[in-house]
């Protein structure tokens, strides 16, 4: 984090401008900037731009001084501070108090925020039959609920998001406005009078009366298939505990092997089935929410056809209030695995969903809020003690990752990635910002996929790359998507050896300067050599600017 004392000698001031940068919108910044500059006694502003938070602040230096200080020790804890650029303000032009300013755009350069599971305050809130929001499927605040997946452009306001569509009542209105509030400029706040309507469906479209959620838990426990609309995609749901259930799933979608991956109620209920220890329970509770691999118990009583063949069972909990309320009452955990056919991206529409999921659903779980990014879930190892990602997408994606220091000032660049286990990465200020999980390209659903959340990404980001990286491999699906590109907007093609990109990747992850040098071993299947030969591994004395097998 850069400091203001670099540039500002804040002591000698009576108002500062502070350009905050980094994971700052959408995690509460503004309203707790307000409350900490109240505090301070200052008086100014503090609003969102395209590039993050920007505060202008008067008052006496010593206040200046405390504000700068409490910033960095007391933000929010989903927040990130990346850098802070200072700069003094002359004269007093300062409100009589301090301030929350609409947001303005700009240069797209703010962190972006993931989806967050939901938090205590509001599951406590869902549970409280004297809550307002009792039993709402769509709480959120601050702290959690979806981001990403509702984002149609940044600054990350509502009117820039799919809860555009839902106008606020007057108490959520009232929250919304109020500085003090925790859902104050939550993006996703609604109640049961104001916000997306949920229904069950079945097979000829005909919707269910009542409560649709108790309606469709006494379905899977009668053993059924549902379609469930989430944050990111559709699930296909079924008892874990059943293997007519679960079999006849495995059929239906046309997966025939591959492990299911099962949402719990609790740790106490995946520590029935499967070895847990603090660093996996962390995992399972963290705003991420992602699917942690863990070891199956001996006896872990689940179907056997949940994970045929295998020693490990991958759990998630609840990251919705939806899903929460959906295993209120459950005594086993569900499977709850993407709603696609094998291979497919998970459908995000409804639309899609009643079509392409026809043949193995027997029921849909719908809601009136579009998914505008389509979101796989994450999953996530723990290995030696530390987790490792091993598909990173929702609750993980967009966030960018650090590169090493000496590449603050490479160009902005596009790498298309490879064509199997998709992802492609945008390259700008000194990060990496990798696209969630997309599939393989070679299934024509995905590569649609691809196409459409590169276009978001290009546009969200405002990224406009001087150049566009490709595997060495001519008939990759990804390498010509990345030939087009380039040729259309009359770029700079670079085409890297697909086993040197892997050694290049995991260099920048441990932080290596581009003046090192390693022996890289990449073992990941096929990969085009310089000599035209596949090579399934290979050996490479590598930097980042070429290698020598």
């Amino acid at each position: 984090m850069s400091s203001c004392r670099e540039s500002v000698d804040v002591r000698r001031c009576r108002g500062l401008r502070l350009c905050i940068r980094g994971m700052v919108q959408g995690v509460g910044f503004r309203p707790f900037l307000w409350r900490l500059a109240r505090d301070c006694g200052l008086r100014g502003t503090v609003r969102n731009d395209g590039r993050g938070v920007v505060v202008e602040a008067w008052g006496e230096a010593a206040a200046l001084e405390e504000l700068l200080h409490r910033l960095r020790a007391e933000a929010p804890p989903a927040a990130r501070i990346e850098a802070i650029q200072c700069a003094s303000l002359a004269g007093d032009a300062a409100p009589a108090d301090f301030r929350i300013q609409p947001s303005r755009g700009g240069e797209a350069c703010a962190g972006v925020m993931p989806d967050a599971a939901t938090c205590p305050d509001c599951l406590a809130e869902i549970l409280d039959p004297g809550n307002r929001r009792h039993r709402h499927p769509f709480a959120a605040c601050a702290r959690c609920g979806p981001r990403l997946s509702i984002l149609r452009a940044m600054p990350y306001d509502r009117h820039h998001t799919s809860m555009a569509d839902f106008p606020l009542c007057p108490a959520c209105a009232e929250e919304y406005r109020d500085p003090g509030d925790r859902r104050f400029h939550a993006q996703p706040v609604a109640c049961p009078d104001c916000g997306p309507r949920l229904w069950l469906e079945d097979a000829e479209g005909k919707v269910f009366p009542g409560d649709p959620v108790t309606t469709a838990r006494r379905l899977l426990q009668a053993g059924h298939i549902l379609a469930v609309k989430g944050l990111g995609g559709f699930h296909l749901a079924c008892d874990a505990s059943s293997e007519s259930a679960v079999a006849r799933l495995r059929a239906r979608k046309g997966r025939i092997h591959k492990p299911f991956a099962l949402l719990a109620r609790d740790c106490a209920m995946v520590a029935r089935h499967a070895r847990l220890d603090d660093t996996a329970r962390a995992l399972l509770e963290s705003a991420a929410a992602p699917v942690v691999l863990l070891p199956a118990r001996r006896h872990h009583g689940l179907a056997p056809s949940v994970a045929p063949g295998q020693d490990s069972l991958g759990f998630m909990l609840p990251c919705t209030p939806l899903h929460h309320l959906l295993m209120e009452a459950m005594t086993a955990p569900l499977v709850f695995t993407s709603g696609n056919r094998s291979e497919a991206p998970p459908c995000i529409t409804n639309d899609e969903a009643r079509d392409r999921l026809a043949a193995i659903a027997d029921y849909w779980l719908f809601h009136d809020r579009d998914i505008v990014h389509r979101l796989d879930d994450s999953v996530v190892r723990v290995m030696a003690g530390r987790p490792r990602l091993l598909r990173r997408a929702r609750g993980y994606v967009p966030e960018g990752l650090r590169l090493p220091e000496d590449f603050a000032c490479a160009p902005p660049l596009l790498a298309m990635g490879s064509d199997l286990k998709h992802t492609f990465c945008l390259v700008r200020d000194g990060q990496a910002v990798v696209s969630q999980h997309l599939g393989d390209l070679e299934e024509a659903t995905v590569h649609n996929a691809c196409q459409e959340t590169l276009d978001r990404y290009l546009r969200l980001f405002h990224h406009r790359p001087a150049a566009v990286a490709v595997d060495l491999h001519p008939r990759y699906f990804s390498t010509r998507l990345g030939e087009q590109l380039a040729q259309i907007q009359d770029l700079p093609l670079v085409r890297v050896q697909h086993h040197h990109a892997h050694v290049a990747a995991v260099m920048a992850e441990y932080g290596l300067g581009p003046q090192a040098r390693v022996l890289g071993v990449a073992l990941d299947g096929l990969g085009l050599g310089d000599d035209g030969t596949l090579w399934g591994g290979e050996f490479l004395d590598a930097g980042y600017g070429g290698f020598r097998r």
